[in-house]
């Protein structure tokens, strides 16, 4: 679900609750990075990938009384820091985006008839490449 977030916030959150699950994104972001951020959260998810508690259940009921504290505690618990969760997020979300990409390009171009015979010898080498790969 795209939003403005505030300034200063991540570009991403995966939101938790015991009936659904909401991933948000920066609105204003490049289209390529909104759908970068968003494999990235769907990655977390993926991994189940524990929050941390942020604040203990006074202060959250103090600061945020409408919210339910264990919601604020999954949104803003997860370790937003260089941690090998965070690095698994990313790699998950760019193996799911990759492939996503692939499936949805459009693989054939029209080709001009007097280039057929230079494209069919270089997609005949890029497929004994690709065959070639361990």
């Amino acid at each position: 679900m795209p939003l403005a977030l505030p300034v200063g916030s991540p570009d991403g959150l995966l939101i938790e609750t015991s009936s659904r699950d909401f991933i948000v994104y920066e609105q204003r972001l490049a289209p390529v990075h909104q759908r970068q951020v968003f494999f990235h959260e769907v990655g977390h998810f993926i991994c189940d990938h524990p929050t941390q508690e942020v604040m203990n259940t006074g202060v959250t009921q103090q600061l945020l009384p409408s919210l339910d504290p264990q919601l604020v505690s999954r949104v803003l618990g997860r370790n937003h820091s260089h941690s090998d969760e965070e690095r698994e997020a990313e790699y998950v979300g760019s193996i799911i985006g990759r492939q996503i990409g692939a499936w949805s390009q459009q693989r054939l171009r029209p080709v001009p008839p007097g280039e057929r015979e230079l494209v069919a010898r270089l997609s005949a080498l890029e497929h004994r490449a690709q065959r070639e790969k361990p």
